[in-house]
């Protein structure tokens, strides 16, 4: 969507305030992004050097997580809650490699998200892929709509990468993973990242204002204490609550040694 990029233009407002989508596109070596977002992802990085390394070992965790749930766990649906722009190895992608047959459904409402969802809409024949427009703040909306493509009465894994510190209240944020957590049966898996200025993330608070203050949508880093609140009454999956680059890294020949430690803290857990 940049002037290199060759995508087709959205709102022209869209050119002038950075989105979390985009930027995270540019971090990621994509190309779906306008040039502010490269101005202010530049500006981020050069106030905390190491936000590219966050992005990609996110985006590496959530390989490993569902190719752990899709094989040892034998999950087979898949509710991934602010999916952001479409990059390699989306959740369908890895979870019907191992198991042709899954279904996953992807949540996003920014409109962004939506021009590309048909990248996301691919799928084996045996399984189904979908994408609902909602908002992670109505997770009743969320359930009602991903009921089409998923059968709620199974297991599912809720994804939810890099979703909560979206929700700048902590209460709120909790009472909707609770929300969702609570509509679907035992068996069901919690996968969750968060910013924190724990682990080594100190350096990121002056950066999160910065973009506070030029981009969208305002974030919010946790603490670990916070973040294990979202947890509660779950079962937490070795190697427990730690810096996603640091989760299961000995389970994924392809990735070689464990990466960097980055300050976002990564998570499995299982329903009881």
């Amino acid at each position: 969507m940049s002037e290199h990029s060759g995508q087709q233009p959205g709102d022209s407002a869209a050119r002038h305030i950075a989105h979390n989508a985009r930027v995270w596109n540019y971090w990621l070596g994509g190309k779906d992004h306008y040039e502010v977002d490269e101005q202010v992802g530049d500006q981020v990085t050069s106030m905390y050097p190491s936000i590219g390394d966050v992005a990609r070992a996110d985006r590496a965790f959530l390989g490993r997580a569902v190719k752990y749930l899709a094989g040892r766990a034998g999950i087979r649906q898949y509710l991934d809650i602010g999916t952001g722009l479409p990059t390699a190895q989306n959740t369908h992608e890895v979870a019907q490699r191992i198991a042709p047959d899954a279904r996953v459904v992807y949540v996003d409402n920014d409109p962004i998200v939506l021009t590309h969802a048909r990248a996301l809409l691919t799928s084996t024949d045996e399984g189904a892929t979908s994408y609902v427009d909602a908002d992670a703040r109505d997770p009743e909306a969320i359930l009602r709509a991903a009921s089409g493509t998923l059968d709620l009465g199974r297991p599912v894994a809720v994804m939810m990468l890099g979703i909560l510190n979206f929700v700048l209240d902590t209460a709120e944020a909790t009472s909707l993973v609770r929300h969702l957590m609570d509509a679907v049966p035992s068996g069901s898996h919690l996968v969750l990242t968060h910013p924190t200025l724990e682990l080594g993330g100190e350096g990121n608070e002056e950066a999160m204002r910065f973009w506070n203050e030029n981009a969208t949508p305002p974030i919010t880093a946790r603490s670990r204490a916070e973040v294990e609140g979202f947890l509660a009454g779950l079962e937490i999956l070795e190697p427990g609550l730690v810096s996603c680059a640091r989760w299961r890294t000995d389970a994924d020949a392809e990735l070689g040694d464990e990466g960097p430690l980055v300050a976002q803290f990564g998570v499995v857990a299982r329903k009881p």
